[in-house]
């Protein structure tokens, strides 16, 4: 079982292109991969569970913990023929300045080789300089091999591999040529999902082809091996039977991994509708995996080609880019107007960042003004830079509706472009907010009836259960909707 980290000495230097690639040539040989990101995430993970085939899992120190973390890597990586973590920013960063939650801790912690990603570009013999002083710099930490990227061609190439072979002690597991069709295209928040790229399968089955042909596998495989051990190769019957792990639900619209079915607890069927196309895909898998051990059946709705919303107790709609496809989101009357019908007679809905921005009135963008779904009294407007980023600190306040609280302190992470306008006066907040900027810089989640709507992502980790608590408010607000109706004989 290899298992390792793929790092760089700084961010855009292309580990998240080599990570995707690898996971899907690996995949390609019958090895069954599970990957991994560091921090909080998105985008990131879609691209990998895609290449994968198998649900990737963020590994954050700072909303869980370090033995949490840990127990959920080997939980997951344990059944798999290979486990690739990609890191975050560049190896030693994180929050803390002494190192303590960056990428080299992680791989110290977890006992992972890693393998280091070079942008070539602009650099001959100083390669060696920068590899050596990555080594020295953290001596727990075990840099196993090289994979040079955007190369400028053989001469170059040959340049590169001279300068490593006689100055260090690392092999070159591989050399990836300059070249744009390798690159995944960028906008504000990053890479653009795969849920939304045209011919995301496509990519991968390129970076796949170019991993193929610029890395040796086997040779990684070998470097990053718990130890010496002989490799049979991958029958085509492995490849054809899957883990079952590896069987992982793919939402079809969104590469979002949907959890397998599992027994539900004693309790009343729970259906709660999660928000799944190309506007809406930013969901921790994790998360959902806890709704259901809750007893909650996940219904994936459309919000751009449903016309109505499906039989559900609640609505979960997550983050992603409500503003790129305001248009379709306004063309889709229809479910706006049922959607804010349901909310007004009482729907449980928990909504993150992009989920609040559809609720909202109106979202202004790039000179446009598109209608929402009107539940919130705020207009969005689209800023050139980031309003709200980073990691949160939250302290819940007494509107908060959700049972079993209030927690002592909630982190999470928000990540957005947009801010709110023109707010009806008197709204109620969920929160305090410590650290970061959430609606105004002192508040945020929106509590309107049976709504929570923030810029806050959470995570089910940590300490924070909010999939149980959401679950059984969920429940709470059904079990009343039916006495009210059994005493009444009618809806309320």
């Amino acid at each position: 079982m290899s298992r390792w980290l793929v790092s760089a000495a700084h961010r855009s230097s292309g580990k998240t292109t080599v990570s995707i690639g690898l996971c899907a040539a690996l995949r390609r040989r019958g090895l069954s991969v599970q990957p991994f990101k560091k921090g909080p995430d998105y985008i990131d993970p879609m691209w990998l569970t895609l290449a994968a085939s198998r649900a990737c899992r963020n590994l954050d120190p700072h909303l869980c913990g370090w033995d949490e973390l840990e127990a959920a890597f080997l939980r997951h990586a344990d059944d798999a023929d290979a486990s690739l973590v990609e890191g975050n920013l560049g190896l030693h960063d994180g929050m803390a300045a002494d190192g303590s939650d960056s990428n080299a801790a992680l791989a110290c912690r977890l006992d992972l080789p890693t393998i280091l990603v070079l942008d070539a570009r602009g650099t001959a013999r100083g390669v060696a300089p920068l590899v050596l002083g990555y080594q020295a710099f953290e001596p727990r930490l075990r840099i196993v091999g090289v994979i040079l990227n955007r190369v400028g061609g053989t001469r170059h190439e040959n340049r590169l591999r001279d300068a490593l072979e006689r100055y260090t002690d690392l092999p070159v597991l591989g050399a990836i040529g300059e070249d744009p069709a390798l690159a995944i295209v960028e906008r504000h928040l990053g890479l653009v999902p795969g849920n939304e790229a045209q011919g995301a399968a496509r990519i991968v089955d390129t970076l796949a082809a170019a991993i193929t042909a610029s890395v040796d596998l086997d040779a990684l495989l070998d470097a990053t091996a718990p130890g010496p051990r002989a490799r049979q190769a991958a029958t085509p019957a492995a490849a054809a039977s899957p883990s079952p792990a590896a069987s992982t639900r793919l939402a079809a619209s969104t590469h979002t991994a949907v959890p397998p079915s599992r027994p539900a607890r004693d309790a009343a069927a729970l259906r709660i509708g999660v928000a799944l196309d190309e506007a809406f895909g930013f969901y921790y898998v994790d998360d959902l995996e806890a709704l259901r051990a809750e007893g909650a059946e996940l219904v994936p709705f459309d919000t751009l080609r449903d016309a109505r919303l499906p039989e559900v107790d609640g609505l979960f709609i997550g983050g992603g880019f409500p503003e790129v496809l305001a248009a379709r989101l306004t063309a889709n009357q229809a479910l706006r107007r049922a959607l804010r019908e349901r909310i007004e007679a009482g729907l449980p809905v928990y909504a993150e960042c992009g989920g609040l921005m559809y609720l909202a009135r109106s979202i202004r963008w790039r000179g446009q003004c598109h209608e929402m779904v009107g539940a919130l009294p705020a207009d969005v407007v689209m800023r050139d830079r980031a309003v709200g980023r980073g990691y949160v600190t939250l302290e819940e306040t007494d509107a908060f509706p959700w049972p079993d609280g209030p927690m002592p302190l909630v982190r999470g992470h928000e990540f957005h472009h947009s801010a709110l306008e023109n707010p009806a006066p008197g709204l109620r907040y969920a929160y305090r907010v410590v650290r970061g900027h959430g609606v105004d810089g002192s508040h945020d989640g929106i509590v309107h009836r049976n709504v929570l709507a923030s810029y806050a992502h959470l995570r089910g980790v940590g300490g924070n259960h909010w999939p149980q608590r959401f679950a059984r408010f969920v429940r709470s607000v059904d079990s009343a909707r039916r006495n009210r109706r059994a005493l009444t004989g009618c809806f309320p």
